[in-house]
């Protein structure tokens, strides 16, 4: 060997050894599939949720954790590129005829925790391309509706023996209604995947539909009872499977030094939720369990976002440095206080679901006031097909556009104005509108100075929209 080509070899290999140095411990990122924070850790006592309970009493609940844009894929692109999706590309659906796909210049959180010596895998619901944006080393077998055996799929990345800290990225289908055409429930009890032969290493959690929680933006009605009992099955399977994956790590001898992230894409599969960005649809359940964390079992109110998720677990790896710039921020060091200071706003932006169902939406949100730009609002707001079909909505939509849904009519909840403004904390349920109210024009227009400011940030293309058309 030359002395030129043993000192090439000399600096790579102290140059591998400072990237396999600088990554940090092991990394868990746990997405559900439309899931709102229903769980006993957060309030709801009827739900079953042992184990996601376990997991926050052992980490910190973020009660204020929010999507950027209530839709799938859409979704699943800014958490994984911490890049709002008007700006990484991924306006709405990845698959089939759809084809909305992220630009190929985005290096994605799998792809630089790879450089920064982890390895790297991925089980159940993809959703997002394309693949070399999102690549991960190794995609692992799995029914992404039977969260149990896709933990027990994971048992041999998690206990390989090599010695560089993994990333795993766990994606469940559940929550998510499960695509079959619902007449009637009783007929069709498969709105949420339930499923009566059950699923490998699932105990059935059925649920008695009077015993459920309406929240206020649905109809209490038989109908919709009955699918949120089909739903609180889902979470329920959903967290047996997160017990599982627990349990390996455990059994490996890797929990205690692995970060776990337990967030959702966005909010649960009804309308007035899922495709929108009223508080159902954007509010998700956020658990952080980090192996140095200084308290444990509590709250956070630190209001983040999934452009954060990206940030705060290159963070932890001790790779967030580099040329990649991020529109969040890493909320690590936030988790450790109730009320950390600088953590009270959040945007939204939303653009397509699937790609007949164009809506741009943009939001700005502080802890009391919230704005809502409907850019498209001459149109009627349009469905997801699952949505539309769903008992809970066509059970009140056949019976007028005065009927309410909820709070609102359907008349309000399919033709919106331009502008939405609410005082979350007299009007948590976003009905009275106060954008044409003259005492709040002054409030209006730095709503409106916010969101102008977000746009020009993340080059959002839509900010033309304020001055033409």
């Amino acid at each position: 060997m030359t002395p030129f080509h043993f000192a090439r070899a000399f600096l790579l290999g102290l140059l591998f050894a400072a990237t396999a140095e600088a990554a940090g411990s092991n990394v868990v990122l746990f997405v559900t599939d439309d899931q709102s924070p229903d769980a006993g850790c957060y309030g709801n006592k009827v739900i079953k949720t042992p184990n996601l309970d376990r997991l926050a009493a052992d980490g910190t609940r973020l009660d204020r954790a929010f999507c950027t844009t209530a839709s799938c894929s859409a979704s699943r692109s800014v958490i994984l590129t911490g890049l709002f999706n008007h700006a990484n590309a991924q306006y709405g659906h990845e698959h089939s005829y759809h084809h909305f796909r992220t630009y190929d210049n985005v290096k994605s959180l799998p792809v630089l925790l790879a450089a920064a010596g982890y390895r790297t895998a991925r089980v159940g619901k993809y959703h997002v391309g394309p693949e070399a944006v999102y690549h991960f080393d190794k995609a692992l077998p799995g029914n992404a509706r039977s969260p149990a055996a896709m933990a027990d799929a994971c048992r041999d990345f998690i206990a390989d023996d090599d010695a560089r800290p993994f990333f795993l990225y766990f994606c469940t289908a559940d929550p998510h209604r499960s695509g079959d055409r619902v007449e009637s429930l009783p007929e069709k009890p498969n709105a949420f995947g339930n499923r009566p032969q059950g699923y490998p290493g699932i105990e059935p959690a059925p649920y008695d539909p009077k015993d459920v929680i309406v929240p206020p933006f649905l109809p209490d009605t038989p109908a919709c009872r009955a699918e949120l009992a089909q739903y609180y099955e889902s979470v329920s399977r959903v967290d047996q499977g997160l017990g599982r994956l627990v349990d390996i790590l455990k059994k490996a001898g890797k929990y205690d030094d692995t970060l776990i992230v337990f967030i959702s894409d966005h909010g649960i599969a009804f309308p007035g939720a899922k495709t929108n960005v009223y508080e159902p649809g954007l509010r998700s359940p956020c658990i952080v369990r980090r192996p140095e964390q200084k308290r444990r079992g509590g709250a956070s109110q630190a209001m983040v976002s999934w452009v954060d998720i990206t940030p705060t677990i290159l963070d932890f790896a001790g790779a967030l440095g580099g040329k990649q710039k991020f529109h969040g921020r890493s909320f690590l060091r936030a988790i450790d206080e109730e009320r950390p200071a600088g953590w009270d706003e959040i945007y939204a932006s939303h653009t397509f679901h699937e790609i007949t169902m164009y809506y741009p939406m943009r939001v700005v949100r502080t802890r009391q006031y919230k704005l809502i730009w409907n850019l498209a609002h001459p149109l009627p707001y349009p469905f997801a097909s699952d949505l539309w079909e769903a008992p809970t909505w066509q059970e009140v939509y056949r019976r007028g556009s005065d009927a309410l849904y909820g709070k609102r009519t359907v008349q309000a909840y399919l033709q919106r104005p331009q502008f939405e403004l609410y005082d979350l904390a007299a009007d948590p349920d976003e009905v009275k509108n106060l954008a044409a109210d003259a005492k709040h024009a002054e409030q209006l227009a730095e709503m409106k100075g916010k969101l102008k400011d977000f746009q020009q940030r993340t080059k959002d293309p839509w900010i033309l929209k304020w001055d033409y058309e």
